[in-house]
């Protein structure tokens, strides 16, 4: 890319762009109206400071800035015929940890089915781990992330399970990004072994006001070997209370009521979404009736590549109106993946997505699961996150797998990777 010096904090005009996702539906010059990503061939995009202020096609720029500011940018940057997205949002990770599970995973490749239990293990490595460990590795995990073109990242705790170790993830967790989920309700941990509900007390009561006030969710894992739905229901309830909203992990391992408890609750999310029955399909769609957001059903492919486990049908939760979002699941178990790009990649191999829907689902879906509006969209007012890709279109991203193909990143309208 060739690009014009410019001043600090001013307004960047990104032209020469053959392919530009918006996702926003009936923006001037989209190809097809009723596409939804609403795609702009031939076109540009002014950033000014941290927001995007036009995006349109490049004839139109000439105007479009003026308008939007007035003046010449301060700084030009033709991408020379690059398609262009909106930053990934990867609305589901559990990036403060320590150690690995490499030997785990090797006993999958050789057979073993995967369970939860190895969750402990992690737990073990993560207490025993320093604050400028964890802080270390969660910083390598979000670098690794960024330059694969990911902006926004939703942070769990869960591998802690004490008061001190959950309230420290969170506040390591807050060093890195404002969408911090509190998890204490992970896996019931080997000191409260056979006392799940008295581990509960203590999950509700102290360890919960002690990670409140620096998350924004609260999550269980809803699963055999985890938590029961009356459980859930339990820990979501005192979270919401407390003020967090809500979030779940269920239908991973097998069927179970997980998914309706998310929905009865009015959980912003509910996440894996493996085995549905017709009677979840119909509660996630139906939980979009009415003019308020309903739950989104989060899938996670990176765990079925990892674990071998069936991948999630994404075209029939699509086909049933319910709204679908990708993530990366990125853990030591089950999902050692930073990588969005190949989140889009399987959705589109193994789960029935066609590009535009999984590109769709890994951006907008993911914000939506979120519960933002300024992310996960290229249009004027939206946070100026975008991916360069070194494609002429984001088809690229399926049809070429696990090739480096992102070559910049912007986020709040700076340039992030690569490092200048």
């Amino acid at each position: 890319m060739h690009e014009v010096p410019h001043r600090e904090h001013g307004a960047t005009l990104l032209f020469g762009v053959g392919e530009l996702t918006t996702n926003v539906p009936g923006v001037a010059g989209a190809d097809d109206p009723d596409d939804p990503t609403a795609v702009v061939r031939d076109a540009a995009i002014l950033l000014d400071g941290g927001r995007v202020a036009w995006a349109g096609r490049e004839a139109d720029a000439a105007a479009g800035v003026e308008e939007a500011i007035g003046r010449a940018p301060d700084r030009t940057v033709d991408v020379g015929g690059r398609a262009v997205i909106p930053g990934f949002v990867d609305s589901h990770t559990h990036l403060v940890f320590a150690g690995d599970r490499a030997a785990e995973f090797e006993a999958r490749a050789a057979g073993r089915p995967y369970t939860a239990g190895g969750i402990r293990t992690t737990v073990a490595s993560t207490r025993a781990a320093s604050d400028d460990a964890l802080r270390a590795g969660l910083a390598r995990h979000v670098a690794e992330a960024a330059a694969q073109g990911t902006t926004t990242l939703e942070v769990k705790t869960g591998y802690g399970l004490t008061v001190t170790d959950e309230a420290r993830s969170v506040r390591l967790a807050r060093e890195v990004t404002d969408e911090v989920t509190f998890l204490g309700a992970h896996v019931v941990p080997p000191e409260y072994a056979g006392r799940g509900d008295e581990y509960l007390d203590l999950v509700c009561g102290e360890m919960l006001r002690s990670c409140a006030p620096g998350a924004r969710w609260v999550d269980v894992f809803c699963e055999t070997g985890a938590f029961t739905p009356e459980q859930a229901r339990r820990v979501l309830s005192a979270g919401a209370a407390a003020g967090l909203g809500v979030r779940v992990h269920a239908n991973q391992l097998g069927p179970g009521e997980g998914v309706r408890v998310a929905v009865s609750l009015g959980a912003a999310s509910v996440d894996h979404c493996t085995y549905l029955s017709d009677d979840d399909v119909v509660a996630l769609a139906g939980s979009w009736a009415d003019d308020a957001p309903g739950t989104v059903a989060t899938l996670l492919p990176g765990v079925e590549f990892s674990t071998r486990q069936p991948y999630p049908d994404a075209r029939r939760l699509l086909d049933a109106g319910v709204v679908v979002a990708l993530a990366s699941d990125c853990n030591p178990g089950s999902s050692y993946t930073s990588s969005m790009p190949l989140m889009v990649a399987l959705a589109v191999r193994e789960m029935g997505m066609t590009v535009a829907e999984a590109v769709r689902a890994a951006t907008a879906g993911g914000a939506t699961a979120l519960r933002r509006s300024d992310v996960g969209r290229l249009e004027p007012g939206a946070r100026a996150d975008l991916v360069v890709l070194d494609a002429p279109s984001r088809t690229y991203l399926a049809y070429r797998p696990g090739v480096p193909l992102v070559s910049g990143v912007w986020r709040e309208g700076r340039e992030v990777h690569p490092p200048r």
